[in-house]
């Protein structure tokens, strides 16, 4: 595995659109000469970007600033999406669009399903994040360099579609270069219809019954059944292709980030069998300590006072979870509450908590223990609040999927306001769109959010 990195490190280092673009003589809107499975390799490459980001843990709150203290107090400021288009996407889109990919490496059916799979799973996180974004006319390259930002409901409406499609596709046999699913079609099967499921719940308070409709089809096609299904991007011991933590915290010896306090006071009370593998004891006193989100008094010379990162989650080849079991199972608790499909949320819910803790910790001999405790155990009259607390607490590290969770139930409600400013509901468009794409930029904010371009607007599933 450790030699297949190395290789697409290398071979496809000229289709990174990232900080390399002015110093080759390539252009990244039309690369022609990787294979279809290369090109989805080394849009894989780009997974756990989705996911290892310290703004991302500061929306849902998972981690506190030591020092530096800023990006946790949201300032207004604009975030890019370009990256994203420009590396991932637009390598899937090349396979999509291919007319002589190589079967050599794989049923041709199953090479362009798993780039429309990707390509639905990138999109889905970028929509989410900024509401409306360009995408039926974006992907073209210098065929249409200012494509309309298209509404977000008809965004999911047509991943829909395509992950749908996708599945279809799907024949016996499998692909190489796959450094997710090693190949595997029938993970890929699963993991389409997964993103259906978690998709169709996101729209419980917009559109429920598109939602339930949604969800219950996917379910029936067949979503995770354990967590070796799991998407899991998985980081080498080798500095060609380590965990970001491990770059910030070892190569550059920053201990610029602390559990935040609101974590560890919902784990360290209950005895959370997790908090272990989240954080370690603060070394000042051996015990458990979060930071004040937002604490703006800091100085960075008291990190022995706080839980830092465990050193599972800098490890130099820490995976990183980005579509779990957990979640299926968290979502399927819900959608019996809601009344989408028949079952029951208790026993849906303590298999979620159970299949949480084997994720992180590999052992579930506390789990019975764990869920006995009255503060975990269900409770049926605050069901929503229960799942989503604990979906909170699962989906540590993953901080923008937690926080979009959190923007469509309203859990954890006990997130804090960093001198008075609330948590943000978007993040704010390139400010160079204004000028790259102005007709389309202007027409997108005059749209959704009055002409306002603010991190406090509210995408379409949220309003």
């Amino acid at each position: 595995m450790k030699r297949i990195y190395i290789i697409l490190l290398s071979s496809l280092f000229i289709w990174s659109c990232n900080k390399f673009d002015d110093e080759i003589n390539t252009n990244p809107n039309r690369p022609s000469e990787a294979s279809g499975t290369q090109l989805i390799a080394s849009a894989q490459l780009s997974l756990p970007g989705l996911s290892s980001s310290p703004k991302g843990a500061f929306m849902a709150q998972y981690l506190a600033e030591t020092q530096y203290v800023g990006q946790s107090l949201y300032p207004q400021e604009s975030t890019s999406f370009y990256s994203w288009y420009q590396s991932p996407l637009i390598n899937l889109q090349t396979v999509i669009d291919s007319e002589e990919l190589n079967g050599n490496d794989g049923p041709v059916a199953n090479q362009k399903a798993v780039a429309k799979i990707l390509k639905a799973y990138y999109f889905w996180n970028i929509t989410d994040r900024w509401g409306d974004v360009p995408y039926f006319d974006a992907l073209q390259g210098g065929d249409n360099y200012t494509p309309t930002y298209d509404p977000q409901e008809e965004i999911y409406n047509d991943l829909f579609s395509e992950l749908q499609e996708a599945g279809d596709m799907i024949v016996s046999g499998s692909i190489n270069n796959d450094i997710v699913y090693n190949g595997d079609m029938a993970k890929w099967e699963k993991f389409a219809n997964t993103l259906r499921m978690l998709m169709a719940l996101r729209l419980s308070e917009v559109d429920p019954d598109k939602g339930s409709t949604e969800f219950n089809a996917a379910v029936n096609d067949g979503v995770f059944e354990s967590n070796s299904d799991n998407l899991v991007y998985r980081h080498l011991a080798d500095a060609d292709n380590q965990s970001y933590w491990f770059g910030q915290v070892v190569n550059q010896n920053r201990e610029w980030w602390a559990l935040t306090e609101t974590l560890v006071e919902e784990m360290k009370p209950v005895d959370d069998p997790r908090l272990a593998v989240y954080g370690e004891p603060a070394r000042s006193s051996g015990e458990y300590v979060g930071l004040e989100f937002g604490k703006e008094e800091v100085t960075g010379t008291e990190t022995e006072e706080y839980s830092l990162l465990g050193s599972d989650i800098y490890a130099q080849d820490a995976p990183v979870y980005l579509v779990t079991y957990g979640q299926v199972l968290f979502a399927m608790a819900e959608a019996v509450e809601r009344g989408w499909i028949t079952g029951d949320a208790e026993e849906y819910y303590n298999m979620a908590v159970e299949a949480s803790i084997e994720q992180w910790t590999g052992n579930t001999d506390e789990v019975d223990e764990f869920l006995n405790n009255p503060e975990i155990a269900f409770d049926a009259d605050n069901a929503i609040e229960s799942i989503s607390n604990q979906r909170w607490v699962h989906l540590y590290m993953f901080g923008y999927e937690a926080w979009s969770e959190w923007r469509r139930t309203g859990y954890p409600n006990d997130l804090v306001e960093p001198n008075g400013m609330a948590v943000p509901t978007r993040l704010s468009y390139p400010d160079n769109e204004a000028f790259n794409n102005e007709e389309n930029y202007y027409e997108a904010i005059d749209r959704q959010f009055g002409g306002d371009d603010s991190i406090y607007g509210n995408v379409w599933w949220d309003e």
